[in-house]
């Protein structure tokens, strides 16, 4: 049986991953055809490389909640495969957050390695469609309407954009 404070813990990382699918949505959609394999200088990764990345964060994260830690490097596959993929593993991980399935590790610890990493590597993908000519536009955060559960592609529309 789970207690208050371990509830407490889960709701925070639950929020924080549907904070994570709502940014990575805006990041995400609408890149161009070739974006993914934009890379801003020579040895640096590729969009599509940093997309595949954070798949790879996700499904590692639900391997270590459910006690069978794992890790695998992916190649990327196109923008729309990997966008899927991501998708999906990000709400298989906040289902297993909801469930009453035991955590073989804390939300900190989940939170501090592969959730605080895709946050980092979703600002990249916006960096780099900047970079690509291709913006995301600014948002004001704090007004988004995050909801706990809706992990997926689809996502409320922006409360408060930047710029045109």
């Amino acid at each position: 049986m789970k207690t208050k404070a371990a509830d407490t813990r889960s709701l925070s990382l639950r929020h924080t991953v549907a904070t994570l699918a709502y940014r990575a949505a805006k990041a995400i959609r609408k890149a161009p055809s070739d974006f993914s394999g934009y890379r801003p200088a020579t040895g640096s990764r590729s969009a599509g490389e940093i997309l595949a990345h954070m798949c790879d964060l996700m499904d590692w994260v639900l391997s270590q909640v459910q006690g069978e830690e794992r890790w695998r490097n992916s190649k990327p596959r196109s923008w729309e495969e990997d966008a899927g993929r991501f998708f999906t593993a990000v709400t298989a991980f906040d289902e297993y957050l909801a469930s009453s399935s035991p955590m073989h590790v804390t939300a900190e610890r989940a939170f501090q390695g592969a959730v605080a990493d895709a946050l980092t590597h979703t600002g990249q993908i916006a960096l780099l469609r900047r970079l690509a000519g291709a913006r995301v536009k600014g948002e004001n955060y704090s007004l988004a309407k995050i909801e706990v559960g809706r992990t997926s592609a689809d996502q409320h529309k922006p409360v408060s954009e930047f710029g045109k």
